[in-house]
């Protein structure tokens, strides 16, 4: 088989590029390992900058975006049981989108599945002469090993995938902090308690109250990095919950069954060059940022929007320019959302061991930002997104 681009990854991100590439007349085929079902299945958030957005909108998937999307013009910030309300829109001009992640999976599932080519369950996936002008790619469908020549090798394969593990120890750094706690999530199918997210720095740890649609919520406590969901009953996060929030939300909460429930750790991970011959990662392949500020999804889109251009821009002028620059550009962005992430993990939660003066520091830093106009203008444009240029 012959392909201009093989996407390993069937997430968003690798659905999101195929379908721009295809609107670009490239030839791609997306490999995941994982039944439709299943990626479908899993419950991820979804606050959307408007880059995102923009970019979900030129795919031509944006129709029930707009019809069920929620526009969120701020976010309120709540400390020593006060709230204070961030205005986007008021100070930069800009909104962001809550809409899930699995919605847009489905959306764009459904889009590019009617005329591009999805191999799901596609298992073992091997990949060989990355550094050649003819990569590689082979896997195994249906008891079958079928191999798949190509021009581009994109790993859109997570985390724990296989594509960054091709890229050799001495061509690649990684840089990487571990957070010594994790987060508590429930999804529950009740109204949330407020119409715009709320972050919560208390002093029994952190807590954000955010929502799916009108009568889905999501909720999130720190907790213990070695803690369990089995310790904790709905009635418990409940109970917990309510403490951390401030009192006027607190009063208003409606509780239910959780029909989810889950512990994720916090990290910050980059891992540079974000591409190898050519070989090139995306999204969570690259790197991962804590979700306090609501980057993941939206930097692996910044990372599509890069890519397509870059390989559009190869295929119609034979330039290699973009492409070569493609890690470099990535990287900036990149960078400055792993820098936003990490002043909001570092200034809403409770560390471990944290002495009087490191509260005193968060305290002082989030006063400022209440009291300081500069301070909040920076954080909406960071909180509503880089510019991609």
């Amino acid at each position: 088989m012959r392909k201009q681009v093989v996407i390993i990854g069937g997430g968003p991100s690798g659905l999101l590029l195929a379908k721009l590439l295809a609107q670009s007349d490239i030839d791609c085929i997306v490999l995941e390992k994982h039944t439709k079902q299943h990626v479908l299945s899993r419950v991820r958030a979804g606050i959307l900058e408007e880059g995102s957005v923009r970019l979900l909108e030129k795919a031509g998937v944006s129709n029930r975006l707009h019809k069920e999307g929620f526009k969120h013009d701020g976010i309120f910030l709540s400390s020593k049981n006060a709230s204070f309300r961030i205005d986007f829109k008021k100070l930069v001009n800009k909104c962001v989108t809550v809409y899930g992640q699995t919605e847009i999976t489905a959306d764009l599932y459904n889009s590019f599945e009617k005329t591009g080519i999805i191999v799901n369950s596609a298992l073992h996936v091997a990949l060989d002469d990355l550094t050649s002008k003819n990569p590689k790619v082979s896997f195994v469908h249906k008891n079958q090993r079928k191999v798949v020549s190509c021009d581009f090798v994109i790993g859109c394969d997570g985390f724990h995938g296989v594509t960054r593990q091709q890229i050799p120890n001495t061509h690649c750094r990684v840089f990487e902090r571990m957070y010594p706690f994790g987060w508590l999530g429930v999804l529950s199918e009740t109204p949330p308690v407020s119409n715009e997210l709320i972050y919560v720095n208390h002093e029994n740890g952190f807590a954000l109250a955010s929502m799916r649609n009108e009568r889905l919520s999501r909720y999130y406590i720190q907790t213990d990095i070695r803690d369990s969901v089995d310790n904790w009953s709905d009635q418990r996060f409940w109970d917990e919950i309510r403490r951390r929030l401030p009192t006027e939300a607190a009063e208003t909460l409606i509780t239910g069954s959780s029909i989810e429930k889950s512990i994720a750790t916090l990290r910050s991970f980059v891992t540079e060059p974000m591409q190898y011959g050519n070989l090139f990662l995306v999204g969570d392949a690259a790197h991962i940022v804590p979700p306090t500020g609501a980057k993941g999804l939206n930097l692996a889109f910044s990372d599509v929007y890069y890519l397509h251009e870059a390989i559009s821009t190869f295929y119609e002028n034979n330039n290699t320019a973009l492409v070569d620059q493609y890690s470099t550009l990535a990287l900036k962005r990149i960078w400055g959302a792993i820098r936003f992430s990490w002043w909001m993990t570092m200034n809403l939660h409770k560390f471990p061991e944290q002495s009087f003066f490191d509260q005193r520091i968060q305290r002082a830093e989030l006063d400022h930002l209440i009291n300081s106009r500069n301070a909040q203008i920076n954080f909406s444009q960071n909180y509503v997104g880089l510019p991609l240029k």
